[in-house]
């Protein structure tokens, strides 16, 4: 799930001071809740686009619909002096008069904005405090980010929302140049991306330039559906003539500046390298995480874990008869086996799809037996689109709207079929729909919690919830008649492990990206290309591929505290709904979450 994150802080402590929540309150509402009604009002008009991905823009005439976020250089500033100000008004609120869920929030977005602000006064570069160094990448920027938004998260329905997308198109050329100008401002400060990860964003950017309109996805979008929709007009006319004239120019532009960086870049992969780059590295893996664990704890939990779990890969292994190599051999000989393989066209591709699908409704049906609460909402499988796919990682999953007009959708990278054989797949559709992302996703939407917790997310939680869903499905029985699948499941944990090595080892240790990649491929079998792929994520990413394990962890030893002191008293369905609706919280607040419910539950 994706949110804007400092405009979603930048507003974070106006139930101090707002009308409404003065109101309310002397009407015997609860201020905080009504504040927290105006903080996510506020943060509604400072982000149409957060607006339109949770479906709240329905009325295009209300203009959110016609608008993009404001990525200049000033908008930087601003919203770090908003977030200061704010923070200041929120430390001004009674935290000791607050109780139960009311306290569970305010922590959350304490915890959220007191991060954000020690990021802001320690770095002057990148578009959020910590986390992701660089502007533009091939995993950031508008240019990565917009096409498949306003293909996918625009809806067209009217003439109003068909015009309101022409507006957008002609305001993404904005955004591009507003996303140089931030890029150039830290290129000066000496913070540009390594020379392969331009590369790469480079070709990406390219491939959307030289689309000419009646390939172009963002014309064609608009000239399609509005056709679909029966609305008068020629909008591919009109889209086109945008197009050609303001959004080609501008990716020209955007391109011209990273062919510059190119020029100058390194090939060194870690962020040690930036201004006070140490310190950044620990400050993005405490955003990412919300854990204070070191670099050198991180390392070594990771080597410990991979030792671990590759004895276990062994047994499973030996068990199916793979037992000539190391564990990385075997597991290389697994992906280069094309019995495992989708073939690699539409067809097949499309057959893969299919199959995933049939793992979802059949996990489905187990989850009454340990959750109380189920999401309402559905998920959709969809590949990842063709036009980010070189740069994107194997799946992701975008959360659905609000109201539910739109659904969660889980995107998978289809690029090549030989990256995801069959024996992998189960592990991946677990983690990012069903009892993965989507269950927690939808959950939290649909919990009892002020809109502003409904959108917020923190990486060690959610990707750790992920994890632990992989997991989970296995106790499930997910794999009790698909033993290639559980080798999958461990071989997927064991990544999470390796990422812990390798991205502390890339920005703590100074590790090559050959070194991180050839670790990557000799520890799990990986396929030279998708580890590729992974490591200069971690590069552009810094500390977020630690969240999935530093939060798997910890729902673990939750749940293991729970048994332990409950007894029989445990039930896991509801250990799960104590986790899932009260929203996704840094790791701290968690626990004070899990330590309530045992605390209810002791009585």
């Amino acid at each position: 799930m994706s949110i804007n994150r400092r405009h979603l802080l930048a507003t974070a402590a106006l139930f101090a001071v707002t009308p409404a929540a003065r109101a309310l309150a002397a009407a015997g509402a609860s201020p905080l809740n009504a504040a927290f009604d105006d903080i996510f009002a506020a943060q509604l008009k400072r982000s149409p686009e957060t607006t339109t991905s949770l479906g709240l823009d329905k009325d295009a005439r209300a203009g959110a619909k016609s608008r993009l976020d404001d990525r200049s250089l000033a908008s930087r500033y601003s919203d770090k002096a908003d977030n200061l100000k704010y923070l200041a008004l929120l430390k001004s609120v009674d935290r000791k008069s607050l109780t139960g869920l009311d306290a569970v929030n305010y922590d959350t977005v304490a915890y959220q904005m007191e991060t954000q602000a020690e990021a802001d006064r320690a770095f002057d570069y990148g578009p959020g405090g910590a986390g992701a160094p660089y502007v533009v990448s091939q995993l950031t920027g508008c240019y990565q980010a917009l096409p498949d938004f306003l293909d996918s998260q625009h809806s067209i329905e009217t003439k109003a929302d068909a015009d309101a997308y022409l507006a957008r198109l002609e305001a993404f050329a904005t955004a591009l140049d507003q996303d140089t100008e931030q890029a150039r401002y830290d290129g000066g400060h000496g913070v540009i991306p390594p020379d392969f990860a331009l590369d790469k964003t480079l070709k990406q950017m390219t491939d959307l330039h030289d689309q000419t309109p009646d390939k172009a996805v963002l014309v064609q979008s608009v000239a399609r559906r509005a056709a679909e929709k029966h609305i008068d007009g020629d909008y591919a006319s009109q889209a086109s003539a945008i197009w050609t004239g303001k959004v080609q120019p501008a990716l020209a532009r955007q391109i011209a500046l990273m062919k510059d960086f190119r020029a100058k870049a390194t090939h060194d992969a870690g962020v040690w390298r930036l201004p006070k780059g140490e310190d950044y590295y620990a400050a993005s893996f405490k955003q990412w995480t919300t854990s204070t664990m070191s670099p050198e704890e991180v390392h070594k939990t990771g080597l410990d874990l991979l030792e671990q779990l590759s004895a276990r890969m062994d047994e499973q292994l030996k068990a199916q008869g793979y037992t000539q190599g190391t564990v990385g051999e075997r597991l290389r000989a697994l992906y280069a086996d094309p019995k495992f393989r989708y073939p690699d066209t539409d067809e097949g591709k499309e057959k893969l799809i299919a199959d995933l699908n049939l793992k979802v409704k059949a996990v489905q049906a187990k989850l009454p037996a340990y959750f109380k609460t189920l999401p309402k909402q559905s998920v959709e499988i969809r590949r990842v689109p063709k036009y980010i796919e070189a740069g994107a990682p194997g799946g992701y999953y975008q959360g659905g709207a609000l109201d539910g007009s739109r659904p969660g959708a889980y995107f998978i990278n289809l690029r090549n079929t030989a990256e995801v054989p069959s024996w992998t797949l189960p592990t991946l559709t677990y983690h990012e729909s069903i009892p993965g992302h989507h269950l927690q996703g939808a959950l939290q939407q649909e919990a009892d919690l002020p809109m502003i917790r409904k959108v917020m997310w923190f990486s060690a939680y959610g990707e750790g919830w992920a994890l632990y869903a992989e997991q989970l499905a296995d106790e499930m029985g997910m794999y009790d008649d698909d033993p290639m699948g559980r080798i999958g499941m461990l071989h997927d944990a064991a990544f999470r492990a390796v990422r812990l090595v390798v991205d502390s080892g890339l920005h703590h240790k100074r590790w090559t990206r050959e070194q991180a990649i050839q670790f990557f491929v000799d520890k799990i079998g990986d396929p030279e290309t998708s580890a590729t792929t992974e490591v200069e994520r971690y590069c552009v990413w810094p500390g977020q591929a630690c969240s999935y394990m530093v939060g798997k962890i910890n729902w673990l030893r939750l749940r293991e505290v729970a048994k332990t002191k409950l007894g029989p008293k445990f039930d896991i369905r509801e250990f799960h709904d104590a986790g899932l609706v009260s929203g996704a919280t840094p790791l701290t607040v968690l626990d004070d979450v899990m330590a309530g419910y045992i605390k209810q539950k002791m009585v």
